[in-house]
Formats: structure tokens, sequence, C-alpha cells
């Protein structure tokens, strides 16, 4: 996880996530979008190919890459212990629960063990 939260800590290597969250890019195609150096864009690239955040296929004389989401599983549930809206869409679907189980109670006369005390 310190190694991937280390390379997505630079924003052009951020940035060259974003780019390839929509399709396979060559490096070339890569380096166009930033006012970087083609080296400059290859050590970035190699940062995230060894980090395993994204992998390349030689084709011809490309290099094409392409993101790998599976590597973020880690970093992303680390990461969730700290989303607060999370926390209150928990508490707003055990509100929700309660609300149905009041209208519920409300609709057939009582609570739920007032079934049992009427027959009893």
């Amino acid at each position: 996880m310190d190694e991937i939260a280390g390379a997505i800590a630079d924003p052009v290597r951020r940035r060259i996530l974003e780019l390839l969250r929509e399709r396979r890019l060559t490096a070339g195609r890569i380096a166009e979008q930033f006012e970087l150096s083609r080296p400059a864009i290859s050590r970035h690239l190699r940062v995230l190919r060894e980090s395993g955040l994204v992998r390349d296929t030689v084709v011809g004389r490309e290099r094409r890459y392409e993101l790998d989401p599976t590597r973020f599983g880690d970093l992303t549930r680390w990461l969730a212990q700290f989303d607060q809206a999370e926390r209150w869409e928990r508490r707003l679907d055990a509100l929700e629960t309660e609300v149905h189980r009041t209208r519920r109670e409300r609709r057939t006369g009582g609570s739920p063990n007032s079934f049992e005390e009427r027959t009893a």
C-alpha cells in the first residue's frame, strides 16, 4: 500500500492515471498531455508500472499503457475508514429501517409483541 500511495502522491502520475482510466494510450500520447519532456514522462510511467498501477504492452515500436485497477483495492479499503459519508449512509439506512418498522406497526395496530400479548 505504501508503494501505491507513493506512486499516486505526484500530481503528474495522478493525471496519467486519469488519462488511462478511459483507454489504453501510448507513451507518446500521454506525453502530449504534459509540458514535460518525454524522458520525464517515461520516469513517471516507470514508477506507475513498478507499483503495479499500470501495465504496458509492446506493440511493434510502441509501448501501450493501461490502468490496472485491481491494485487500488487495499488503498481504497484503508481510505474508506475515513469516509464520513459511508458512516452516515449506514446510519441513515438504519433509520430508514426503523421508520418502516414503526409504520408497519402502526398499520397493524401495535408492536410486534402485541399480537402475542392479545393471543396469550
